[in-house]
């Protein structure tokens, strides 16, 4: 007699295998630990065989009876249902080995050796979180440009552009591994199709809120006279002496100064152009880092945060300052690196020295990596006269600052 769900259910294990049947081959295999399985037997090139179809109730009775009756079909066409799963499970297997996910996480593998961990992290959780579940399963070698295309899209859609086209960088780099390495058979790369301009939406470049260079005076002697924390006046006046980017600034440790020499060294995993980059010490940023060094100075970082000294200060510490000083919206700790800029190219400094000193560096060029070692005899001047600019600026009276200039040598 055929099986009932109801009798199914009621079956309680025994001392030994109990084998209850449906009927055509199908049984449901009772073990003594009560876990209950389904089998079909059936003889195959007058062979007996036993080919399993799960467990209960995880495959309904309804589901085994289906897969008994698939099973009966391959062997009425004189195949055998067992070989035939295990083949479609080797062809599964290696469809998985060649989809794009394996071959990322391949290629995320060897390319994260020499990567900043945090980075590492934000990169695999843009794939989980965007391209997986787009082309994930897909073979590499099948993918096409309009795929890539309906992915970056669907990013852009909530608002991300600046993810969605680091999605398609991503993914350019993971073809370009396969293509390499031989893997998944992929013979070209469709990223290479497309370009971000070509199917993303433009957006206008954002500029960093910044005051006029008339204006520094002002904001220089405000900082003078900041009735925050200390290391937040003090972080103001080091970039506003050094113009480097607000997260080199807050991530600075002691181990990085040589104060001998007069020097910053930034290792190249905390810039953004991924190059180390040395940062000349004017008289007046030194003296800032001595007083600094007796408010901090026990700690590895110049500016720890409040609650984890093991952490920097929030990004947003030196922005909310110039907010309470009154320049909300019209000043940004990214915004002395403009002024800086403005003001050294208009006193007639060589543009390269500039550049250099801002670490804006072409990374196409082959000595790119070398950079930051150029010029430094010619940037330490700058950097001095830079110093000497900005305290003359500050103790000037505010109706004579025209009458401070810079006093560069060429070296």
């Amino acid at each position: 007699m055929a099986l009932s769900d109801t009798q199914i259910k009621k079956a309680k294990p025994a001392d030994k295998l109990q084998k209850l049947s449906d009927g055509e081959g199908l049984q449901l295999h009772i073990a003594t630990t009560g876990g209950k399985l389904w089998r079909w037997a059936y003889r195959f090139e007058g062979k007996q065989k036993t080919m399993a179809l799960g467990a209960y109730p995880a495959v309904s009775l309804a589901q085994a009876r289906e897969a008994r009756d698939t099973a009966k079909k391959l062997l009425a066409a004189g195949t055998d249902p067992m070989a035939q799963k295990k083949a479609d499970k080797q062809a599964k297997q290696a469809a998985s080995e060649h989809s794009f996910e394996c071959v990322a996480r391949q290629w995320f593998d060897h390319w994260k050796g020499t990567k900043n961990a945090r980075h590492a992290g934000y990169v695999m959780a843009r794939f989980e979180a965007d391209v997986f579940p787009a082309i994930g399963g897909r073979p590499v070698a099948e993918i096409l440009a309009p795929e890539l295309v309906k992915m970056v899209k669907a990013v852009e859609t909530r608002g991300a552009l600046d993810i969605a086209k680091r999605c398609l960088q991503m993914c350019a780099q993971v073809f370009r591994y396969a293509i390499a390495h031989g893997v998944g058979g992929a013979t070209r790369n469709p990223a290479t199709d497309i370009k971000p301009a070509d199917v993303l939406v433009p957006r206008k470049q954002k500029n960093y809120a910044r005051i006029d260079a008339r204006e520094l005076p002002a904001l220089l002697r405000k900082i003078e006279g900041y009735v925050g924390t200390p290391t937040t006046r003090l972080a103001m006046k080091l970039m506003a002496l050094t113009f480097v980017r607000t997260g080199e600034l807050i991530g600075a440790r002691w181990e990085e100064f040589d104060f001998e020499a007069a020097r910053w060294n930034i290792p190249a995993e905390r810039m953004k152009m991924k190059t180390p980059h040395v940062v000349p010490l004017s008289t007046q940023a030194i003296e800032v880092l001595q007083v600094l060094h007796g408010v901090t100075g026990t700690k590895a970082l110049l500016f720890p945060g409040e609650r984890d000294h093991d952490k920097p200060m929030s990004n947003n510490t030196i922005l909310g300052a110039l907010d309470r000083m009154g320049y909300k919206g019209q000043m940004t700790g990214h915004g002395f690196r403009g002024v800086a800029s403005t003001i050294l190219h208009e006193q007639g400094v060589d543009h390269a020295h500039i550049e250099l000193q801002l670490a804006h560096q072409e990374r196409k060029s082959a000595s790119s990596a070398y950079n930051h070692a150029l010029y430094l005899k010619q940037r330490a001047a700058m950097m001095q006269g830079w110093g000497d600019y900005l305290e003359g600026l500050t103790r000037a009276n505010p109706r004579c600052q025209n009458c401070c200039r810079i006093q560069f040598f060429d070296g």
